[in-house]
């Protein structure tokens, strides 16, 4: 037991360090929200990056783009010092944000204020752009190109094959999945996938005569 007693407040001082590192908030992202102004809300974004607690990036308004110039964290807020400039001239402010949830909310200061704020994280663009497919058609392999278009979660784009090209109809990307109906010459073409070390992996549909699976990789 003595040996028991001096070990505990060894483990309590290791655990103490991680507990409050696991409690620091992270804030870099893309971010898009509103600003709650006087008359009226306004949509505002802000792109955060954070380098070993060096932050930088963008504050965007209708009233203008700020740069992030100074940025610090205590307590788990957020102030960030903003510059721009405003019929040609200087313009500073400070924004200071809480994490609630999956939002950042707090206020802005720019001429005047504050004024509430609240942003929710964007998530990143990962399917966006041409992709290079193959299709497994009964033990041979189909070659095929994937243009992908995501806006919110709905995804646009078409697909090309040396039968032509075909639409995307409907589809939708979310957490991490992608459905995709493609309208061809001969019956729809249903895609499912699910992004896997940078690849797009999954099973297709061919007008419900021909299943089979499928992978994509994206082109740099």
């Amino acid at each position: 037991m003595k040996g028991l007693s001096r070990i505990i407040p060894v483990f309590a001082f290791l655990i103490i360090p991680i507990a409050v590192c696991a409690q620091q908030a992270s804030f870099a992202g893309k971010y898009e929200g509103t600003a709650k102004e006087a008359d009226g809300d306004v949509h505002v974004s802000l792109n955060l990056t954070d380098d070993s607690g060096k932050f930088s990036g963008t504050f965007t308004s209708p009233r203008g783009t700020y740069t992030v110039v100074k940025g610090q964290i205590a307590a788990n807020v957020l102030t960030l010092d903003v510059a721009g400039t405003m019929n040609n001239d200087g313009v500073t402010g400070t924004m200071t944000l809480r994490q609630k949830e999956d939002k950042l909310v707090g206020e802005l200061s720019i001429l005047g204020g504050p004024t509430p704020v609240e942003l929710r994280r964007v998530a990143p663009d990962e399917i966006s752009g041409e992709w290079d497919a193959v299709a497994d058609a009964q033990g041979q392999a189909f070659p095929f190109t994937l243009t992908l278009k995501l806006d919110g979660e709905k995804v646009a784009g078409s697909s090309s094959s040396q039968l032509g090209t075909s639409q995307v109809s409907t589809g939708i990307w979310k957490d991490g999945r992608l459905s995709v109906v493609l309208d061809s010459a001969t019956g729809p073409i249903g895609l499912l996938a699910t992004l896997t070390d940078g690849k797009l992996v999954g099973d297709y549909d061919y007008a419900g005569q021909l299943q089979g699976k499928w992978v994509a990789v994206k082109k740099k």
